[in-house]
């Protein structure tokens, strides 16, 4: 049957595409599983030994497989026993490929050997230990965990395993394929689940109709899962195991006709576009950088600061194509468009389409990156000429919520715009990512941390207030107050004609951060959170460094005149940290040499990583700051305000803006929002749709004409007793 003479499929929910097709193994609960596998086996760097993968081959091969074959034999079906890593490792490698699997399996055992399908953790440390005390009591002469070095490595029939070697060195990266944190909510799953079905359907049905079948991220995870679990694999496609040799593989080059020929079976099978956000064309995503470090994470150290809110990313796309009755209208498109914006951030962002642009199939016209705090977003077709000449009028809208197509089928959503256009809207579930800080100016505070104003010394029936704190107000991502910084300069009191503060002793200069937003008393002016959670001190630094300073978080900080960092830490527990300057590692970005003033990058060396990742970007001279969640918001933050306080004094000049002393105008919430969309596509022309780093200075400029006054009041003190403090 072709195609065309097929009725579309117009849901792929989870009844319909059970209809399609039934599978013997809970794949979204699989998929999830071997997620965690993956990341295990990328972490175990160990485990990548050409010596202890040649170990862990022969382990498999001699030990665990005859194991298995022999407890099949007894009970009738898999066992529910897990082995060791490296042979759990070798045996998912060899179920990939499920040819050369089934005729090993069948020349050694004359059966097909499956594997247990344990997707419980309790379940699964039972079986590991039951797995344990079976390998001991069959092996005892064999360690159970693989104990190989480089100088004593048994004979393996290397030879006759040389495919499964090369099999299991080529999927050593997989994890980074499956790595973005949605890929584990059950939703995402879910759906994919119903798209796998869809893609086996078309495979049964259309085998003849493409040369390759293109799978996207979602189908392939699905059906890298599906094989690993062999005699269900081997039972769901047994009718099209012909078929399956059409599906390109992950590390093969996909082909730009076989790619359109997929979109357009599955377009006319289901009625729906092939692509979805979260779902790539991974065999030509190979080397793609990503746009931000946004993988997945086990642990969230910020979640002690109470007023420290995470902050949620999500994948958008939405496509376009006309309806029938488009044709036949006689209205003149070339007035109209089609206005895509966000229901929240970014109102002065408008992408805008040409009803012309749009044909019988799919088109892509948005894809980015949004914080789930822009809600949704709103689709306009508009005409031109409104209320003035070059304006326009709206002439039907729709909008889609974010909260709405996390609750849809397939989490998308579809709606006919003025009876002609068809717009499709997916999204990925929000998943955490980095944290985005910035310090801003503020007013001068006393040692207690209130502000130095008339009305604070009326409160307090004018009783002088003592010192003089430079402060900063540090705002999150979407301009949230969550902690203070200040920098001590001053002592003593102000009285008219006689006191004066003084500039207090170097190695008293110490900055500290408060929890917390400023308690207002009137308009602007109030009092810091009680809460100290950080300080940094300064110290005598040894000859080779110009600049040392001591974290109550346990850090040594020391920075040289060419702007060089060192480290160290107070416990030989900590992971080993490098600060590199300027943007390294996935912060990389091409650009001229000076673009990289004001950067430094935080490294981290651990076990899992010890060729160095990249855990944080600050911007000393502007005083922003990203960082993953397993990053101290603290410990970052000190370091960026001890980096700007280090080099204000040896440049001896005011490099961050440190003597301003008043709260400057922010923009406007919803005019340009700091990092709360990345266009995806570099079609979009705005500074402010692109990762903040790649133009930092544009991104946090000032208003025009947002200029702070000289005219500083007599008790907060001239710039004279800051400018001796600051610069030396």
């Amino acid at each position: 049957m072709s195609c065309s003479e097929q009725q579309p499929v117009r849901s792929l929910s989870e009844g319909s595409s059970d209809e399609l097709m039934r599978l013997s193994i809970d794949v979204v609960a699989a998929a999830g599983q071997n997620i965690g596998f993956l990341r295990n086996v990328a972490e175990s760097h160990w485990l990548h030994h050409t010596h202890v993968l040649v170990e862990a081959i022969r382990r498999y091969d001699e030990l665990w497989m005859p194991l298995m074959s022999d407890l099949t034999a007894e009970s009738g079906k898999s066992p529910m026993i897990l082995p060791p890593i490296d042979i759990e490792w070798v045996w998912f490698c060899h179920t990939l490929n499920p040819a050369a699997y089934r005729q090993y399996c069948n020349s050694r055992f004359l059966k097909l050997i499956g594997k247990p399908a344990i997707f419980n953790q309790e379940n699964k440390e039972y079986a590991m230990d039951r797995c344990k005390e079976i390998w001991i009591a069959k092996y005892p002469t064999e360690s159970f965990d693989n104990e190989s070095d480089s100088g004593d490595v048994h004979d393996v029939k290397i030879l006759e395993l040389e495919y499964l070697l090369e099999e299991v060195s080529k999927q050593r990266s997989l994890f980074t394929i499956f790595s973005k944190p949605y890929m584990l909510e059950l939703v995402y799953l879910i759906a994919a689940k119903n798209r796998y079905k869809g893609f086996l359907f078309m495979l049964q049905r259309f085998a003849n109709s493409c040369a390759a079948f293109v799978p996207t991220l979602d189908i392939l995870l699905l059906w890298i899962t599906h094989k690993s679990y062999p005699t269900a694999y081997a039972l769901d496609v047994k009718e099209m195991e012909v078929n399956m040799e059409k599906v390109i593989q992950s590390d093969e080059p996909v082909k730009e006709e076989d790619l359109e020929k997929m979109k357009k079976l599955w377009e006319k099978v289901f009625d729906q576009p092939y692509e979805k956000a979260g779902c790539p064309i991974i065999c030509n995503s190979d080397g793609v950088k990503p746009m931000i470090p946004w993988e997945i994470t086990d642990t969230d150290v910020n979640v002690k600061y109470r007023p420290l809110l995470p902050r949620f990313l999500l994948e958008v796309k939405a496509l376009v194509k006309q309806t029938p009755i488009m044709k036949t209208l006689q209205t003149d498109v070339s007035k109209e468009f089609l206005r895509f914006q966000l229901l929240r951030c970014h109102r002065e962002l408008k992408m805008n389409n040409p009803l012309s642009s749009f044909k019988d199939s799919w088109k892509k016209v948005v894809h980015l990156y949004c914080e789930f705090g822009t809600k949704g977003m709103v689709v306009e077709l508009r005409r031109k000429g409104g209320v003035c000449i070059k304006g326009s009028k709206v002439v039907e809208s729709k909008t889609f919520m974010w909260n709405e197509l996390l609750r849809a089928p397939s989490i998308t959503l579809e709606g006919v715009v003025g009876q002609r256009l068809r717009v499709f809207v997916s999204i990925t579930p929000p998943a955490q990512a980095p944290y985005l800080l910035k310090s801003v100016p503020d007013r001068v505070t006393d040692d207690s941390g209130a502000m130095v104003s008339e009305l604070i010394l009326k409160m307090n029936q004018y009783r002088p207030q003592e010192g003089r704190w430079l402060s900063r107000t540090v705002l999150d991502h979407a301009g949230r107050e969550c902690f203070v910084i200040r920098m001590r300069v001053g002592g003593g009191i102000w009285r008219r004609g006689t006191n004066k503060p003084t500039i207090v002793k170097w190695e008293d200069r110490c900055l500290e951060i408060r929890e917390g937003s400023w308690s207002y008393v009137v308009g602007s002016i109030g009092k810091a959170p009680e809460k100290v959670i950080g300080t940094a001190t300064p110290k005598r630094p040894s000859q080779e460094w110009q600049a040392s300073w001591s974290f109550s978080t346990g850090h040594e900080l020391c920075i040289s005149t060419s702007m060089n960092f060192k480290i160290k830490t107070s416990t030989s527990t900590d992971s080993q940290i490098q600060l590199l300057k300027g943007r390294q590692l996935q912060y990389k970005n091409e650009g001229k040499e000076e673009d990289e003033e004001g950067f430094v990058t935080i490294v981290r060396f651990t076990e899992e990583n010890p060729g160095g990742r990249a855990t944080g970007l600050i911007n000393w001279k502007l005083s922003a700051v990203e960082f993953l969640p397993e990053e101290d918001a603290v410990f970052v933050l000190l370091l960026s305000t001890a980096i700007l306080r280090s080099v204000t004094e040896m440049r001896k000049e005011d490099v961050g803006s440190l003597l301003i002393r008043r709260r400057l105008k922010e923009a406007k919430l919803g005019t340009r929002d700091w990092g709360s969309l990345i266009d995806l596509e570099h079609s979009l022309k705005s500074d402010y749709v692109k990762p903040w780093y790649w133009n930092a200075e544009g991104v946090m400029a000032r208003e025009e004409g947002d200029y702070v006054t000289k005219r500083y009041s007599a008790e907060e003190c001239s710039d004279e007793l800051y400018k001796q403090a600051l610069f030396g």
